[in-house]
């Protein structure tokens, strides 16, 4: 019964909330890649780079909303990197993705040592600044201060309107599903695949950025596949951000359910609990792989 009356209350709904916003952010910068025909699997590395970078960038200059631009402006390049890798050198953008992830994960341990001395975490700095005027709101007021919790709510309606209402949305969508057509229509195909993927960049770091300001801190390990169901949320949404919401909300609800269960004690194994939300993830994947239809040109070089 303990249980029960802690899923439904409010806090849990604001924790639900709270928790969906890392996902949603790296699952939208998943699907405004691969609407442009990129894959783009390295979702989990621009995380970890953004949580890294925004917690280095914190303590070095003490100024956080600085660190937010700085972190950002990191992981553009990072994401303009990529781009060369897929568009120019046109390789397989599985292995990129892959090699990506490692690549960064290696460097945040790398730098973590050299700078921090310690292969665990760095120390402590202040979070972003949050909007007070709309803390006094009862019960949901800490989650709706967070400026990027509000941002990625909006998303919701960002990511719609920007796909399906304008001309930039056509032709992104054009480029993932026949670029040979879009071309001859006069887009630049590789110019919207490159706006593609630099949108995916700066939407993960900004969920790796969040995810760094509400720990105080980077750790080793903090992203936890995060990016990897970020994209199996995208794929169940079927590359349409309102859908892709409500994944990121189901995925956002059972870990929720797990930090709830291991607080009432309920005697379930911790490990069992731990791994409730990955254990959910592979799933929903098998309810639904191969029951979703991606953009025709998803994945093919151009």
């Amino acid at each position: 019964m303990e249980i029960l009356s802690t899923i439904f209350s409010v806090a849990f709904l604001a924790q639900v909330i709270r928790l969906m916003t890392p996902y949603y952010l790296g699952a939208s910068g998943a699907n405004f890649s691969e609407r442009g025909g990129v894959i783009n699997i390295a979702i989990e590395g621009f995380m970890i780079s953004g949580a890294f970078c925004f917690a280095l960038f914190s303590i070095t200059f003490g100024n956080s909303m600085l660190a937010l631009f700085l972190t950002l402006l990191i992981n553009l390049l990072l994401a303009g990197f990529y781009s060369l890798f897929a568009l120019k050198l046109k390789l397989n953008q599985i292995l990129i993705g892959v090699g990506f992830n490692m690549l960064i994960t290696g460097l945040a341990k790398f730098f973590m040592m050299l700078i921090f001395q310690s292969s665990s975490n760095t120390s402590r700095f202040d979070e972003l600044p949050r909007l007070e005027f709309l803390r006094i709101i009862p019960f949901v007021g800490d989650v709706l201060s967070d400026f990027i919790i509000l941002f990625a709510i909006a998303l919701i309606f960002i990511s719609n309107f920007l796909l399906y209402k304008t001309k930039f949305g056509l032709r992104l969508r054009a480029c993932g599903e026949n670029p040979e057509a879009a071309e001859s229509s006069g887009v630049n195909v590789h110019l919207y695949k490159l706006y593609g993927i630099l949108l995916s960049g700066f939407l993960s770091g900004l969920g790796g950025i969040w995810l760094a300001s509400v720990q105080n801190s980077y750790s080793d390990g903090m992203i936890a596949g995060r990016g990897y169901i970020a994209i199996a949320a995208m794929i169940i949404g079927k590359w349409k951000p309102v859908n892709i919401f409500f994944a990121c909300l189901l995925f956002a609800f059972f870990e929720a359910l797990e930090i709830s269960l291991q607080i009432v004690e309920t005697g379930f194994p911790t490990q069992f609990i731990q791994m409730l939300p990955y254990l959910i993830t592979i799933l929903v994947l098998i309810g639904f792989i191969g029951k979703t239809k991606p953009p025709a040109a998803d994945g093919v070089p151009y």
